[in-house]
């Protein structure tokens, strides 16, 4: 039995985890748009203060959270920079918020005439056709993924004539990330279902959303195959007739809440008893400020989080 994609329940879903958490989007209820084509400006010249200089051919305006951590990782200014509960980079400390990641100020983002606006592709259904009728070029970085992720860092340094920032940040990455799966090579491989929770409900993240990529990766096989999009409505009969080794639970907008939602769920609906994962205690609740709905650079952490969670003898 396949899951029935409700587009309209997740839109509804992913908006109110958006403007709770102020991180960046999860499925937007379509397969996610292709990243628009990088432009061909030059590089910025940057201020110590935190903000492009006056005679800089660069104006960037951030709308995302980990797009934000990734400019800063780059060394390079914003005069934009989004609204949220979750601390910024020091850098940006005087830089203007433009609002939540999911509905921006377009009045605002225009008022400090941009060059250049940065969302996410996960993003790009909805925002599109409103940055383009405030006069607006933006940008579509796709986070969906960790390879996908260090395409655009390496673009991203290419584009701002910060090569060697990009570089290192790409590397140290692969190179963790190479140390961690190598302790999971020849281990047996668990399946896993992942829950993303926000206040009132919660999704089925398939192998295509980024935490379960980060499944992937280190080899957890997604009890959902075959579908196109990052997020579907769960269907708990079909889930337990999967039977995963391990259940992920990942709250967002409101984490404790959500975390007092799926305990609840748990207890009250009887069908959980029956799981396996449940049977034997292997169901965890992620650390949101690890594992995003999207691509950030706390990926080592949060692979070096996970491998235990899939892997019970995992050092």
């Amino acid at each position: 039995m396949r899951y029935r994609f409700m587009k309209g329940l997740s839109l509804l879903l992913l908006a109110a985890m958006m403007a709770g958490c102020g991180t960046l989007g999860a499925g937007s209820g379509s397969t996610a748009a292709p990243t628009a084509a990088p432009s061909a400006n030059s590089s910025a010249k940057v201020a110590a203060s935190g903000s492009v200089s006056e005679e800089s051919s660069q104006r960037i305006v951030s709308t995302t959270v980990a797009i934000t951590q990734i400019m800063d990782a780059l060394e390079l200014d914003l005069v934009g920079i989004p609204k949220s509960v979750k601390t910024l980079p020091e850098r940006y400390s005087t830089v203007t918020k433009v609002g939540n990641p999911m509905s921006p100020d377009m009045e605002m983002v225009k008022s400090l005439k941009p060059t250049e606006v940065l969302s996410v592709s996960t993003l790009q259904y909805e925002l599109e056709p409103v940055f383009e009728s405030a006069g607006l070029k933006a940008d579509f970085l796709n986070l969906t993924s960790i390879s996908c992720m260090q395409t655009e860092i390496t673009a991203l340094g290419e584009r701002y004539g910060r090569e060697t920032q990009a570089a290192a940040i790409v590397n140290e990455q692969k190179e963790m990330l190479a140390a961690i799966t190598r302790n999971t090579k020849g281990k047996e491989k668990p399946t896993v279902l992942i829950l993303l929770g926000v206040p009132g409900s919660y999704l089925v993240a398939t192998e295509h959303s980024y935490i379960g990529d980060l499944v992937r990766l280190l080899g957890g096989v997604n009890i959902v195959q075959g579908e196109q999009v990052e997020f579907l409505a769960s269907n708990t009969e079909y889930l337990q007739k999967a039977n995963p080794d391990v259940i992920l639970r990942a709250a967002h907008g409101m984490p404790a809440e959500v975390v007092k939602m799926f305990d609840e769920e748990f207890k009250k609906n009887d069908i959980w008893k029956h799981f396996e994962a449940v049977k034997t205690g292997r169901v965890y609740d992620l650390e949101e400020t690890l594992f995003g709905t999207t691509g950030n650079l706390a990926v080592v952490q949060a692979l070096t989080a996970l491998a235990p969670m899939l892997y019970q003898d995992y050092k």
